[in-house]
């Protein structure tokens, strides 16, 4: 009888154990069960925009109605390449009449600027905000024109300027000039309403070549802006209005970032 007992202690300890084992593992199948659906919940694929985005330069225009020696336009692109990189450009015009000390010029011309940006920030999920640094290639054809001028003289006491002494000769045209120059750019644009972007820039630039006349120099260089006597370099900027034209998507993952409570197991 005792032996009787004990062989059937020993089965139902037996059975006990394949009992526990089997709720182990379906807890272990459980638990991978879950955090492999909050993996597949946490990693979200958002799929990016890539597209022409096009506008214009509102400081142009603004400046064109404010003065009146001013007039200009310029029409601003850029193009997604990669994930963080974009081709852009500027396309532009300007007229300009400078009065200095002594003399009086208008400048007239047009110039292009080609280069990339590099998009600097980690947007948040969903948005497609940029802090950028970029370069452009300048480019620029123009004339300039010697409206009036006056020889100095810290003495006037022949009264030159009545006399006609006053550069006569000098005065006109001077077509067929140009001038190259490298733009370091950093600049920022935010999505505003869907599609729509407002961005501002600064630049930096620095004149590589330029031809000139022999009578007058550069004094303004259309996109480049002001040329400093005995300096290359130079500032521009600008406040631009843009659309961004989605031609495609990328299918590249974006995490989701959740705060996730975790639990004390015993």
């Amino acid at each position: 009888m005792l032996k009787y007992i004990i062989s059937s202690l020993f089965i139902f300890s037996a059975l006990i154990g394949y009992s526990q084992e089997e709720t182990i593992v379906a807890d272990s199948i459980a638990t991978d069960t879950i955090s492999t659906k909050e993996i597949v919940k946490d990693s979200v694929v958002y799929k990016q925009r890539y597209g022409l985005r096009v506008g214009i330069d509102l400081s142009k225009p603004l400046r064109s109605i404010l003065d009146d020696n001013y007039r200009g336009l310029e029409i601003v692109g850029d193009f997604r390449v990669s994930h963080n990189f974009y081709v852009a450009g500027e396309l532009g015009n300007e007229e300009k009449t400078t009065q200095e000390d002594n003399f009086n010029f208008t400048t007239s011309g047009s110039y292009l600027k080609l280069g990339f940006d590099w998009n600097t920030y980690e947007n948040w999920y969903g948005m497609e905000n940029i802090i950028n640094l970029g370069i452009r290639f300048g480019l620029s054809t123009f004339d300039q024109t010697l409206n009036e001028y006056q020889i100095y003289t810290p003495n006037q006491f022949w009264n030159e300027a009545d006399s006609g002494l006053n550069g006569g000769d000098m005065l006109g045209e001077y077509s067929g000039l140009n001038a190259q120059w490298t733009e370091i750019v950093l600049g920022i644009k935010v999505e505003l309403i869907r599609n729509i972007f407002l961005s501002g820039s600064v630049r930096l630039n620095y004149l590589i070549n330029q031809t000139e006349a022999n009578q007058f120099p550069n004094l303004y260089i259309p996109g480049f802006n002001k040329v400093t006597d005995g300096s290359k370099f130079g500032v521009g900027y600008n406040y631009t209005l843009t659309y961004l034209i989605p031609l495609f998507k990328s299918n590249k993952p974006q995490k989701k970032e959740k705060v996730k409570e975790e639990k004390d197991q015993n």
